[in-house]
């Protein structure tokens, strides 16, 4: 079943397609951005995560040499 519209009812249309097509672009546009950000956030999180265990764990080892250094000075 075809409907037949007036030319202003088709401009219409074709005029808020048009932005609601925009809307929808700037959506997933906005949903993507969020979505790096996430992902950047979360890199970052285990990033510093893995230096603060390394750190710890070059801390530790400097501790344990320095303590058998003066236990073989003795």
């Amino acid at each position: 079943m075809i409907e037949a519209h007036s030319k202003s009812r088709q401009q219409a249309e074709i005029a808020f397609m048009k932005v609601q097509t925009q809307f929808f672009s700037k959506n997933n546009a906005m949903e993507e951005v969020e979505s790096v950000a996430q992902a950047r956030d979360a890199k970052t999180l285990r990033l510093r995560e893995e230096r603060l265990a390394k750190e710890l764990a070059d801390r530790l080892s400097a501790t344990r040499n320095l303590i058998a250094k003066r236990a073989n000075t003795r």
